[in-house]
């Protein structure tokens, strides 16, 4: 497939994520919520775990935002469900890594399913923390205060 080609398959998976999300729904027994907003653009999100034994046992978010922060968001609840905490938050990093140009092993950015072609977001400084709050909003909610 050519670069053209895979760049407008890319785009298509994006477009796909944003007009019919995953998970976006509020969870009827989330044991953490957290809401997180970029001042910057609007988007807001509005992130619900269920956890089970250290298990993402389940995830919804709702909120709104552009077609970057909506569809992130679908991909990370796709890619996280039935991982450990800890498994969440190497997601997130890896993740938050990707989008700022640090390079990751194939199986590494593998971990992310559909959110790995997201990586071409670094290329547009003002799109980063529209796919990234999804991330954070993970990060915070799963116990990670960190700020790197």
């Amino acid at each position: 497939m050519s670069l053209s080609g895979l760049d407008n398959l890319y785009r298509e998976v994006i477009l796909d994520h944003s007009k019919h999300p995953h998970h976006k729904h509020l969870l009827n027994q989330a044991t953490k919520k957290i809401t997180l907003k970029n001042p910057t653009c609007g988007d807001v999100i509005n992130l619900e775990i269920a956890l089970k034994d250290d298990v993402i046992e389940d995830i919804g978010f709702t909120g709104s935002g552009c077609t970057i922060s909506q569809a992130s968001a679908s991909m990370m609840t796709d890619a996280v469900i039935g991982k450990s905490t800890t498994q969440g938050l190497e997601m997130a990093q890896i993740f938050s890594d990707m989008v700022m140009g640090k390079k990751h092993s194939q199986e590494d950015l593998d971990k992310l399913k559909d959110a790995a072609i997201l990586s071409s977001v670094m290329q547009f400084l003002a799109r980063i923390k529209c796919a990234t709050l999804c991330w954070w909003a993970l990060r915070k909610s799963l116990g990670d205060e960190d700020d790197d």
